[in-house]
């Protein structure tokens, strides 16, 4: 995907009900993810430095302002705390950076990827969720992640897949 070509932003009936949520339950699945996936990741260092600093993590095109806080225990929410840095991007950006499918700083230069705050503590954040090999997801996790990229990717090229009764994706 070329970084000057707009990323596709979630359908709005999507945006509208995740954009009603507290802010709680995103930034504890949230913190659940990076206690799995992040946490086991960093060096001591990296601990020391991010220990109690509030990073939020906003979705643009999702309405959600996820913060979070490392503790002794791990990464919990950070709620009404004031961010000492916030990125924030669309969805489909956090994906494809999820994926190695597109770098940090081609984003970051296009303005698809916004850091703003504590430069140094943002771009510690950045880098070490760079390391993660986020393509070695397991469990049911994976397949939610894949028909979600089939379905990003269809609304790029103007398709709209079919729908069950439900809403859900066929696919």
């Amino acid at each position: 995907m070329n970084p000057a070509q707009p990323a596709p932003l979630l359908p709005a009936r999507v945006a509208g009900l995740v954009s009603r949520l507290p802010q709680w339950p995103p930034s504890a699945v949230l913190c659940a993810g990076l206690n799995l996936l992040f946490l086991p990741t960093l060096d001591a260092e990296t601990k020391k430095r991010l220990m109690r600093r509030i990073v939020a993590i906003e979705v643009s095109d999702a309405g959600l302002d996820c913060r979070v806080s490392l503790s002794p225990l791990g990464f919990l929410p950070a709620l009404r705390s004031t961010p000492e840095v916030t990125i924030r991007a669309c969805a489909w950006d956090y994906y494809r950076l999820a994926r190695r499918l597109e770098d940090p700083d081609t984003l970051f230069f296009s303005r698809r990827l916004a850091i703003e705050g504590d430069t140094e503590l943002g771009l510690l954040v950045k880098n070490a969720l760079d390391a993660i090999d986020w393509t070695r997801l397991t469990g049911r996790l994976g397949p939610v992640i894949e028909r979600l990229r089939r379905l990003a990717e269809s609304r790029m090229r103007g398709n709209k897949p079919p729908l069950d009764q439900r809403g859900g994706i066929y696919r």
